[in-house]
């Protein structure tokens, strides 16, 4: 990649942010199409959001994706926040237009292209979504317009409730699972917990009562022991890759007003994965 006078900078807020993927799949799209822009990641401490999120106007960035810690804390620091970011609670990109910085959540909308690349439908479906944070408030938005019943789950229950009643305020399907002891009856199962990341993690939902008609997803991004097992149940698995790659491919659009290369930004992460 070669750097200019005219290089626009992209990038990625978040601690941590070493185990990232996403500057592979951004600066091969730029490079592929052409455009005078690179992706850094930043390493920014929570008690440094603030100053990290001015450092945009004052540096010039054309704007960067946030990650973990800081999805919902940098709210406040916005001009503006559009209307599904405002409701799931959280940004996970940030537009610089000429000074005014604008806030959008691209997972939900990530996730879903990703369930349809890979032919999983969800229309007329009964759904669970296990976890009730940030990751879950993001695709249940776009999930419960869909499926015809979502099922909510979580140890913490306050966090559950919240999520569960703002949903309810605009859809009229949503619903609290008790226990986890039958998923049986499920179409579509997802962990939007961090459960996975780690060998030691227990799994988050128990696969032995699953069939091979239903699917598992998983969105963490490489192959869990959770969709191990749901593979050898004969079930259709899933894992978050193809979120990531979709959420960075709209947040590119937004960025740069020009259509991702995606199977470029896709070619990526794999060579970044192996």
């Amino acid at each position: 990649m070669k750097i200019t006078g005219r290089t626009r900078i992209t990038g990625l807020y978040g601690y941590p942010v070493e185990h990232t993927l996403s500057p592979l799949m951004h600066n091969a799209a730029f490079e592929y199409l052409g455009i005078d822009c690179c992706y850094l990641p930043f390493s920014v401490h929570p008690d440094s959001l603030k100053n990290a999120v001015e450092a945009i106007r004052a540096l010039n960035l054309a704007g960067v994706n946030i990650t973990i810690p800081h999805k919902e804390s940098v709210i406040r620091y916005l001009d503006n926040v559009n209307e599904e970011a405002l409701f799931i609670g959280a940004v996970n990109t940030i537009v610089n237009q000429k000074g005014r910085l604008s806030g959008y959540n691209t997972d939900g909308r990530g996730f879903m292209h990703a369930l349809l690349e890979n032919n999983i439908f969800t229309d007329n479906k009964k759904a669970l979504i296990i976890g009730a944070g940030g990751a879950s408030r993001a695709i249940s938005y776009y999930l419960s317009e869909k499926a015809d019943k979502l099922y909510l789950f979580d140890v913490d229950k306050i966090k559950l409730e919240r999520l569960a009643s703002d949903l309810s305020e605009i859809r009229d399907n949503i619903n609290i699972l008790d226990n986890t002891a039958d998923l049986s009856t499920f179409d579509l199962l997802i962990n939007a917990t961090p459960l996975g990341l780690q060998p030691t993690d227990p799994i988050p939902m128990d696969v032995s009562g699953l069939s091979p008609q239903q699917t598992v997803c998983d969105l963490i991004y490489k192959k869990t022991p959770l969709l191990s097992l749901a593979a050898q149940k004969g079930c259709k698995t899933l894992d978050g890759l193809g979120m990531l790659l979709w959420q960075g491919a709209l947040a590119f659009e937004l960025w740069t007003g020009t259509a991702p290369p995606v199977e470029v930004m896709r070619n990526a992460l794999m060579r970044g994965m192996k």
